[in-house]
């Protein structure tokens, strides 16, 4: 069955701020402020994030209105180069969106395992518990339709909004970091190393709106509501983003943030006084529900491509008439992020592997609006979205992020050449999949 267009521009829009808002911006700001060193690089790492975003979201927003398909991020790449390629991308985005899921859902658990768990409980086992519980019930939903799926991601979104518009709050309280005694030197590190570096947590917190040109058959009139779904999405995140770091300097202090813990718990703190871990953190686990919500809604879309492309048996773009689910492809996606739950390490090294993935793919795919622009030149004047300042802006954006690229190969050789390797693999796994799909058939 074919996947029939439900969802409307607010959907849209709280899919792409689902899609980004995680729980990248109440822990990666730790890690800038130790790679910048000083505040003004620490801001300006994350204007210029904003700036590449921007660019970004511009990129795509002519991509998804150019070409609105199910999993547009995979067929985009096989339309614009080669469905190899494009699958060696997407089958190494798929686990490592995977292990977002499953390190974000942990996190989620560390804070609101306090709140629901008994003393005796409250460990590993109980956090794990809890993160696979959670990703049982999301799935059940997106399991009830994509109707049921958006409804629930709206709802969530808002909480997101909300609890991250209380922790900019703290900005315009009476609570002000003290002043330092003891301020650590600037890094002696080259500017180039400083950014690029820094840039790896922010690109992954301000990531995942490229995953909005998925649902290119689920949009009503996608030429239109998508380009506007996804900018008017990226300005609510910009705004939030800047604000709240602003509110992190101001409320703990530069120099503590580099090692503080529990950084949304202890700006609810300053806030709201003894009640503000508990609304954190609940709040705080209703933001990683959202980002769950959305992504199980989303990668599947990716299975639905690459079985029309021949690459996956057929089974996994059947889709439900009624709900417009491919329970299928749905399954599997959730039964590799339990999977995951049980094999994460350290949060830093999720979010190197996670971008290395993430800054080819991006790249990539923003390429592809160069053979777009040619092949679909038809399309022109007939209600598509054209940005302004082609061809800079998406040359920005993918130099930007072939710069981050390298950037990890430099800082961490080892994880990245691994993470390559499984790159490359996906290239016999291609041929492969093609040549059982096509003995089936």
């Amino acid at each position: 069955m074919s996947i029939k267009p439900k969802l409307g521009p607010f959907d849209l829009t709280m899919i792409v701020v689902g899609l980004v808002i995680g729980m990248g911006i109440f822990r990666t700001p730790i890690s800038v402020a130790r790679e910048t060193g000083t505040p003004s690089l620490f801001f300006m790492v994350w204007v210029l994030g904003g700036l590449v975003t921007l660019c970004g979201a511009l990129t795509y927003a002519e991509i998804g209105s150019r070409y609105p398909v199910a999993g547009g991020f995979y067929k985009v790449l096989s339309y614009g180069f080669h469905p190899a390629y494009s699958f060696m991308i997407n089958w190494t985005l798929l686990i490592s969106n995977a292990a977002s899921i499953a390190a974000v859902c942990i996190v989620g658990a560390e804070y609101i395992g306090p709140v629901l768990l008994p003393e005796t409980l409250s460990n590993e086992s109980g956090r794990k518990a809890i993160a696979i519980g959670a990703v049982l019930v999301l799935y059940l939903i997106n399991l009830s339709g994509i109707r049921m799926s958006a409804s629930w991601q709206n709802v969530l979104t808002v909480f997101k909004i909300t609890l991250v518009l209380l922790l900019c709050l703290a900005a315009f309280s009476n609570n002000v970091a003290p002043p330092q005694a003891n301020v650590s030197a600037a890094t002696s590190n080259s500017w180039a190393y400083i950014f690029g570096a820094a840039l790896v947590p922010v690109f992954f917190t301000y990531g995942g709106y490229q995953q909005t040109i998925n649902f290119g058959s689920d949009v009503r009139e996608p030429a239109r509501n998508m380009p506007r779904a996804i900018m008017f999405g990226i300005a609510i995140i910009l705004l939030l983003y800047i604000t709240v770091n602003y509110a992190y300097v101001k409320v703990i202090g530069f120099e503590q943030l580099k090692t503080t813990d529990a950084l949304a718990a202890r700006m609810a703190g300053a806030f709201f006084g003894e009640y503000g871990f508990k609304i954190t953190s609940v709040l705080l686990f209703l933001s990683v529900l959202g980002y769950a919500n959305v992504n199980l809604m989303s990668n599947p879309r990716m299975y639905y491509a690459m079985a029309e492309d021949g690459v996956l048996p057929g089974i996994f773009k059947r889709v439900n008439s009624k709900t417009q689910v491919q329970e299928v492809a749905l399954t599997v996606f959730a039964a590799l992020v339990i999977g995951l739950l049980y094999f994460l390490s350290n949060f830093d090294n999720i979010i190197r592997y996670v971008m290395l993935f993430d800054s080819i793919g991006l790249a990539s795919a923003a390429a592809t609006i160069f053979v777009l622009r040619k092949k679909t030149a038809h399309l022109d004047g007939r209600g598509i979205y054209k940005m302004k300042l082609y061809p800079f802006v998406p040359a920005f954006f993918i130099l930007v992020y072939l710069f981050v690229t390298v950037n990890i190969f430099i800082k961490d050789p080892g994880q990245a050449l691994g993470g390559m390797i499984w790159f490359v693999a996906g290239l016999p796994i291609y041929f492969f999949m093609k040549y059982v799909v096509r003995k089936k058939e």
